[in-house]
């Protein structure tokens, strides 16, 4: 078999970030009757891209106002768009979500609204609860980030301290009827996870933020425990009279990107395995990768190569070093320090929407002579993994992915390609 394997693995990484862009996944879900006025609204890396969508297929009045992050704007003519910071929210994020509340607090039962929501809402709709500062949602934010949490237990955290999340802006726009189209960047898809959910109900509580902050050791502001023990930091719970008309509908997930880069590694004569959506921490997300990798090559299971193994979901980084590196550089550097260029295996990860935490950088590359090439220049990967200095261990082999802002969000996106050696 001839193949490049690099490019193909750019290619599997492509076909994951195709198949959840709004411009594929989004129209078909729009209400059946598009004429008349509908207010759009939304946040997230996908949201300008989402508008630009509406905007093409609606037969109506078209009006709005959406939140992306900064680099990630499309070009709308009717919907305003406005960026703002990820994944610590600042202040263009503050006075954004105000003008979202503002913008559907006195609505009638004959309005429509439609809210496109995707991965980095929470971030970018930023608009803190009663009582407390931007300030404090900042340092509570970085703490979350560093600590190790999942972005289930962080959102909790988010929504609980939010005017807006946690069902908020839905009971906000009561008695409109309410669109929601979300693309999924969450493990399990849960409505009530993504960008802290916004329009849905949530069953967590208050008592849960408490618990997540007090488990990871973060030291939060007085006013932000204070409020958090006030009843009034509920969210809008299941049953709420105020979310009988807010529908929810997710557009895409994880799962169909996953698919579709199966579909394409089988086209190129490989076997897909997916293991699908993954949590926990990168480095050790990553061990149990190069433990299924280094039994392909070995012993021929579960799957024989030429064979690709594909997973997503969102793993995390515990911060204990000085390093730079997302979490996908993190799984990609605990890779090559496990498999100590292993024959035949070669790696991608990389983050669909185009940014490895806070980098310029959607991922990395893996190659079997990564790690020789590294030691050749001085680069220990067990001590850049101590430093959690992914980025700095790929930049310096020339191995970045750099894709620019996608515009589209279904997390992170993982392939390990073995070919065929002596050994398998």
């Amino acid at each position: 078999m001839s193949v490049d394997p690099q490019k193909l693995l750019g290619e599997l990484f492509d076909t994951a970030i195709a198949a959840a862009h709004p411009r594929q996944v989004l129209e078909p879900y729009l209400p059946a009757d598009r004429s008349g006025r509908v207010i759009v609204i939304g946040a997230g890396k996908a949201a300008a891209a989402m508008a630009e969508v509406v905007e093409k297929s609606w037969q109506g009045e078209v009006s709005g106002l959406v939140v992306t992050r900064y680099g990630h704007g499309a070009n709308c003519q009717k919907i305003e768009v406005v960026e703002a910071a990820h994944p610590v929210p600042d202040a263009a994020g503050l006075a954004v979500a105000k003008r979202v509340l503002e913008l559907v607090s006195n609505l009638d039962e004959d309005d429509r609204v439609i809210f496109l929501l995707s991965g980095g809402g929470s971030a970018l709709l930023a608009l803190p609860a009663e009582g407390l500062t931007l300030a404090d949602k900042q340092q509570i934010n970085k703490a979350l980030l560093k600590s190790g949490a999942t972005i289930g237990e962080m959102n909790c955290v988010r929504k609980h301290l939010s005017a807006i999340k946690g069902g908020r802006l839905a009971k906000a726009c009561w008695p409109a009827t309410v669109y929601t189209y979300a693309i999924s960047d969450v493990p399990g898809d849960l409505a009530t996870v993504i960008a802290s959910g916004p329009t849905v109900a949530d069953p967590s509580t208050s008592a849960d933020a408490l618990a997540i902050l007090k488990r990871y050791n973060i030291e939060a502001p007085k006013a932000v425990i204070d409020w958090l023990n006030n009843p009034a930091s509920e969210t809008v719970k299941p049953n709420d009279p105020a979310l009988a008309r807010s529908h929810f509908q997710l557009i895409a997930k994880p799962q169909q990107s996953l698919e579709a880069a199966a579909v394409k590694a089988r086209q190129a004569g490989f076997s897909p395995l997916i293991l699908g959506d993954l949590e926990g921490e990168s480095r050790e997300v990553a061990k149990v990768h190069a433990g299924i990798a280094r039994q392909i090559v070995l012993h021929g299971q579960p799957l024989k190569a030429p064979c690709v193994i594909l997973s997503g979901g969102e793993t995390t980084v515990t911060v204990r070093g000085n390093g730079r590196g997302g979490r996908n550089a993190e799984f990609l550097l605990s890779l090559t320090e496990s498999l100590k260029g292993l024959p035949g295996v070669y790696a991608l990860a990389g983050d669909t929407d185009g940014i490895d935490g806070s980098e310029e950088n959607a991922g990395a590359f893996m190659t079997p002579d990564s790690y020789a090439r590294a030691e050749a220049l001085g680069l220990s990967a067990s001590d850049e993994l101590d430093n959690n200095n992914g980025y700095g261990y790929f930049a310096a082999l020339d191995a970045l992915i750099v894709t620019e802002p996608t515009r589209t969000n279904v997390n992170d996106f993982r392939a390990i390609l073995i070919l065929e050696t002596a050994q398998s």
